[in-house]
């Protein structure tokens, strides 16, 4: 007789569709990653992609786990599902796609509505807030399709997150987790539910309560496979699916990041500092802090839009050396990049880089850009990729102490998971710069991890979710600040990076105003 003692975790990224089966323990027992492409882009800026795309790749994730899982299905007692957060679609009432999904690295924006009227609008005029709730109208795409798409808008039946979307998928129901309410809904962050009634963003977007899925919170029930489910995916009809959370938060859970003393980096295509919180506290002000995957918690966060991306980029642009003699030896490129890292010395001989590459961040502010400056005769190409990574481990570090600010607890300790998470280099850099350890989790797949910890606890099989991160979490390696590096950087930090945002904003500005 089999025995169910296994969880599946599904993890619906932004590059990938991953299943894995993990044990009680924490181990990966099996695991099948399908790419995805991220994204179709019919104008500059938009990034889209079919709703039933993401559907069929993750049935194929799950039939390939099955092929080449040491165990059956038969062994598996729950799934528990994670996605990329704010990628937003439109449903009938059958729960069938109107359009495309609208990908969270989506930029376009609904200009020219109508400010907030009655006592709200005077309240945030008088507050000096009426420029915050203009972004959030401008950035919230039920806006744009309202506005852009009004006849996808009138055959709406539910406004559902990708999280929702494949949860109806699965269990029939139009319903999803409250740990994957990230986005520009009518959402209340405070007391982690629909807003009320008198809520402002009622009045700011034009969805209507009934147009919400239900909601449950992580380590909740959301329903059982399905029939249908079950044929398309291999994963058995009843099983139930357990509420986890958005994968930035389930992934702060899965580092075992539990405690708001230990710091969670994720070194992913956005870069993230997250600390985990058991009362609600703004990482900014007015910036609400994100459900947790831990029920009635929430995740302080600090972004650095498309942070990991710009080692993509250098890769693409400047690494091909590396990428075809990576091929030609059958090794990860990973491995010939460290290496590129560690023939330059800490602090890239004064180069120092600024990574905002996005225009239109919240932080440090929408006219933010990168900057690269320090630029001499000595430098090369592995200068630059080093101070890529430097650039990344200074504005997260400023993010951090943004937190403890307003936390008033100090980070004691990083975990840094994403994919920049594996490279050595990247995290003994980390480490000198923060001045503290830097611990790479025992296992790659933090967020899968984390979902998959939620089940355990909403199962019974672990008590709670302190047990659960005992049982399954584990330190991999640890890298320690050396003493030498730290010297060099605590100057570039304090006397180079934190003055260079104030001095170029100026520029930033003249630049944004100029329309480029």
């Amino acid at each position: 007789m089999t025995t169910r003692d296994h969880i599946l975790a599904i993890d619906n990224g932004t590059q990938s569709v991953r299943a894995l089966l993990f044990d009680l323990g924490g181990n990966l027992v099996a695991r099948s990653k399908v790419e995805l492409v991220p994204y179709i882009s019919d104008r500059p800026g938009w990034a889209e992609q079919d709703a039933e795309y993401y559907w069929d790749r993750l049935c194929e994730a799950c039939r390939s786990l099955w092929s080449t899982s040491p165990v059956p299905p038969e062994a598996v007692t729950g799934v528990a599902l994670t996605t990329q957060r704010n990628t937003v679609i439109p449903v009938d009432a059958e729960g069938r796609p109107l359009r495309r999904a609208i990908v969270w690295l989506d930029r376009r924006r609904t200009e020219g509505l109508p400010p907030l009227g009655g006592i709200w609008g005077v309240a945030f005029r008088i507050l000096g807030l009426a420029d915050t709730v203009a972004y959030f109208q401008a950035e919230a795409e039920a806006n744009w399709i309202r506005t852009h798409e009004p006849g996808v808008w009138e055959r709406t039946h539910r406004l559902l997150f990708l999280s929702g979307f494949l949860t109806h998928r699965l269990v029939g129901r139009l319903v999803d987790s409250v740990g994957c309410q990230v986005g520009y809904v009518p959402f209340d962050y405070r007391k982690l539910r629909w807003a009320g009634r008198g809520d402002w963003k009622w009045t700011a977007v034009p969805v209507q309560p009934d147009m919400l899925p239900e909601l449950v919170p992580p380590t909740g029930i959301l329903g059982e496979i399905t029939r249908e489910a079950s044929e398309a995916t291999g994963i058995p009809a009843g099983l139930p699916l357990v509420a986890a959370a958005a994968d930035k938060a389930c992934e702060v859970l899965g580092s075992g990041a539990l405690d708001t003393s230990v710091a969670c980096l994720s070194y992913g295509t956005t870069a993230t500092v997250n600390v985990t919180s058991s009362r609600y506290v703004e990482p900014m002000r007015w910036l609400p802090p994100y459900p947790a995957a831990v029920p009635g918690a929430w995740t302080l966060e600090v972004q650095i839009y498309r942070g990991y991306w710009m080692v993509s980029w250098f890769k693409r642009e400047f690494g091909e050396r590396e990428l075809r003699l990576a091929a030609e030896r059958g090794v990860a490129p990973e491995a010939l990049f460290d290496e590129l890292v560690e023939a330059v010395p800490p602090g890239s001989d004064g180069l120092v880089l600024q990574p905002y590459w996005s225009p239109g961040v919240r932080f440090p502010g929408p006219e933010a850009r990168g900057a690269i400056i320090g630029f001499g005769d000595v430098h090369t190409r592995a200068h630059l990729y080093r101070a890529i990574l430097e650039g990344l481990a200074y504005a997260l570090r400023e993010g951090l102490e943004r937190l403890q600010t307003r936390t008033g607890v100090p980070a004691t300790e990083l975990r840094v998971a994403g994919g920049g998470s594996q490279s050595d280099a990247a995290l003994q850099l980390t480490a000198d710069i923060f001045g503290l350890p830097a611990i790479r989790p025992h296992v790659f797949e933090a967020s899968g991890l984390g979902a998959a910890m939620d089940a355990a606890v909403g199962l019974g099989l672990h008590p709670d979710m302190r047990a659960a991160v005992a049982a399954m979490t584990r330190v991999g390696r640890v890298f320690e600040p050396r003493p030498a590096a730290r010297g060099i950087y605590e100057d570039l930090y304090w006397k180079v990076y934190r003055r260079m945002y104030d001095r170029l904003r100026p520029l930033y500005q003249e630049i944004r105003r100029l329309g480029s």
